[in-house]
């Protein structure tokens, strides 16, 4: 069997991360889009706050393009396939879809997490780690959407999980998912 890259694709509090550490815990190799963001934020010596993460992952994409997130990720993705399936936590833009659909053809495998905005927001406000007011979690969702087309990978994904309820459950969507693309052991 030749190893998969899945592309988890959600808005902000849809279960990404929480889908991405499950499969990692059935053995992929995790990587986190968004890690280049946080790296950029520390190499600066800015505190971790949305502000700040808004504004560094706004300038990489000014400075870079659109699919900076991809292209700087690439490289391990590519390298961590060679060794067993990959999970990419938070695949953002249509640049950054197209940029590795190119790369990875018949390798990649967009999964959508969606759930709704009033589920999701209630989920982000009681994080422990960047949590979001629902005002500032509904901003960034715009943002999203109309700066980066966050909207055109969860509309290409090969497969969609409705995510409304515990995370036993999204555990269970993941398994069945596993199994249809063959992807679990």
């Amino acid at each position: 069997m030749k190893n998969k890259f899945v592309a988890i694709v959600g808005m902000v509090g849809a279960g990404k991360t929480t889908g991405a550490r499950f499969l990692e815990k059935n053995g992929f190799n995790y990587i986190r889009f968004g890690q280049v963001v946080m790296d950029e934020v520390k190499k600066r010596g800015l505190s971790v706050c949305e502000k700040n993460e808004k504004m560094v992952r706004e300038g990489l994409r000014k400075k870079h393009g659109m699919a900076v997130m991809a292209v700087l990720n690439y490289p391990k993705i590519k390298k961590a396939l060679k060794i067993t399936h990959v999970v990419g936590d938070d695949l953002y833009s249509w640049a950054e879809y197209l940029y590795l659909k190119k790369r990875l053809e018949n390798k990649m495998i967009v999964l959508a997490v969606h759930a709704s905005p009033e589920a999701r927001y209630s989920r982000i406000i009681k994080r422990t780690e960047r949590p979001l007011t629902p005002r500032l979690a509904q901003s960034r969702d715009y943002a999203d959407i109309s700066n980066i087309q966050k909207a055109g990978p969860i509309a290409m994904a090969d497969y969609v999980i409705i995510n409304e309820g515990k995370k036993k459950e999204l555990h269970q969507k993941l398994n069945i998912f596993l199994q249809k693309f063959k992807l679990k052991s």
